[in-house]
């Protein structure tokens, strides 16, 4: 942004109790003094030896001081690969192994967690960790313009320098190669799709580690209107801030829209967030009746969206569709955005016909750090196999019918089944263990667990499986919220595969 967008900034907030009114002195930045930070940001950390040929791993808040980081590293070229502070040691170690990291940069102790001790775990169990630094409210500082003099930008903007991680179908999660340029694309999409305008008031109150996070700046940086950051994000704490900013738009997932309606029920008749006239969001199934439930009672609309890791804006509900079209459908797909449907075989099939959905565009990944992941991924024309099944609409809207991947959609976050499958299956109590996402009006879904047990073995738990989890270092929002016991699970007559679908229509 240019120097003249002195009035669009970020605005962190700091969570008041809700039923106070005292004012509270919010850290901003407009545009242009995030551009100065971030120039400031870069110096200081080419003093301290970081540089364009290194890969950076960092794990941090939704916070100014995140995003003035992140666009940083990204003045300096460096190769980013954003964590979830949610993640633990399983996850942080495979990222820093898979990405040869050579630094770790985390808030230091945040949210009641020892990131520094952290670090030190993943060192003592998965061997030499690599350079860290602490970033929280002091980030590294220095002249653009002094002796050590910052390198040229970088302006190949199609060089991956991005990794994200997702899940997907595998046993651990699998990093997700992005460029500026796809990161750039998605943003726009999803910017022209909402048609927001200047006079709005966005938020951020999911992870700025997620894919959503550069969606999300790039819109604001295009249309010049503020956002209110929220580091910690909880109901009803969280109400003050949108208040008092006057937040006209805001969402995230599912799990967003609930809360927010949960809320406005306590005060049937009473506007809960008087300047709010859009929620939007995407990353998990939204109920048909969920957005007829928002509207009437909110009193704003609701743009619902499909994206993902490897491609973060797909499709997205549109402010001039038909209530329908907003209730039933994932919206229409930007211009740039190929959409096929295929038959198993990967033929085209006509037009109206269900399928699996296949992607092209600028918008999507560069494929998987893993290459025979990404050969596997990718069709013979270039198309994103994406394993989710749907339907495209005369009118051009798509509708998901399912999904091929074995994946669970918990608050707009992948979880490999898989992955928790296999950590079950390793507590003595479990003889084997299926886990399968249930329908969830707050969740989109929720992880539910069904295990068989050894013969003579006391009842388990879910409070013992969760612990033991939490114990091998699951993150926590990967953990079962619902536990079955069968005394066996229903499986094929061939190759023995364990049936989920009976276990989905038994325990939904």
């Amino acid at each position: 942004m240019d120097d003249s967008s002195v009035d669009d900034n970020l605005v962190d907030d700091n969570p008041v109790d809700p039923e106070q009114d005292t004012p509270v002195d919010d850290p901003s930045l407009t545009f242009a003094q995030l551009r100065t930070r971030a120039e400031r940001t870069a110096a200081g950390l080419y003093e301290q030896g970081v540089r364009p040929a290194h890969t950076a791993a960092w794990q941090l808040p939704t916070r100014i001081e995140t995003v003035v980081l992140s666009l940083a590293l990204a003045r300096l070229g460096v190769r980013q690969t954003p964590l979830i502070p949610g993640h633990r040691e399983r996850e942080i170690a495979l990222a820093l192994r898979a990405t040869e990291a050579d630094w770790y940069i985390h808030p230091g102790q945040w949210n009641g967690t020892d990131y520094a001790a952290l670090s030190d775990r993943v060192r003592e169990q998965h061997g030499p960790t690599p350079r860290t630094l602490t970033a929280y409210d002091t980030l590294p500082d220095a002249d653009p313009g002094s002796p050590t003099a910052l390198p040229e930008p970088p302006t190949d903007g199609t060089a991956v320098r991005w990794i994200y991680w997702t899940s997907g179908t595998t046993s651990q999660p699998c990093g997700v190669r992005h460029t500026d340029r796809s990161l750039i694309a998605g943003g726009s999409c999803l910017a022209h799709a909402l048609r927001l305008r200047s006079d709005d008031v966005g938020s951020i109150a999911f992870p700025y580690a997620h894919i959503g996070g550069p969606d999300y700046l790039v819109m604001l940086l295009l249309y010049g209107f503020p956002a209110v950051l929220f580091e910690k994000f909880a109901m009803p704490g969280a109400l003050a801030g949108y208040r008092r900013h006057g937040v006209t738009t805001a969402g995230g997932s599912t799990a967003f829209y609930s809360m927010f309606l949960a809320e406005q029920r306590k005060r049937p008749g009473h506007k809960l967030l008087p300047a709010l006239r859009l929620l939007a969001g995407g990353g998990a199934p939204k109920p048909p009746e969920l957005y007829h439930e928002v509207v009437a009672e909110l009193g704003c609309q609701l743009t619902h969206g499909y994206g993902m890791t490897e491609a973060p804006m797909i499709t997205m509900g549109s402010p001039d569709d038909t209530p329908e079209q907003l209730a039933t459908t994932e919206g229409r797909p930007p211009a740039g955005m190929e959409i096929r449907i295929t038959g198993p075989d990967g033929a085209l099939l006509p037009p109206g016909s269900e399928g699996e959905v296949r992607l092209r565009g600028e918008a999507v990944c560069q494929g998987y750090l893993d290459p025979v992941r990404t050969a596997e991924a990718f069709d013979a024309d270039g198309f994103l196999i994406t394993g989710d099944v749907g339907r495209v609409l005369e009118s051009g809207h798509l509708v998901l019918t399912g999904r091929t991947k074995d994946i669970i959609i918990r608050k707009g976050e992948n979880i490999s089944a898989k992955e928790i499958e296999q950590l079950l299956y390793e507590h003595p109590a479990v003889a084997d263990a299926a886990v399968i996402g249930l329908p969830d009006p707050e969740r989109g879904e929720r992880v539910c667990a069904v295990v068989e047990q050894p013969t003579g073995a006391p009842p388990v738990t879910l409070g013992e499986l969760t612990a033991y989890l939490r114990g091998v270092g699951l993150a926590t929002y990967k953990l079962p919220e619902q536990l079955e016991v069968m005394a066996q699970l229903p499986r094929n007559g061939t190759l023995r595969k364990v049936l989920k679908y009976q276990l989905r229509e038994r325990f939904s």
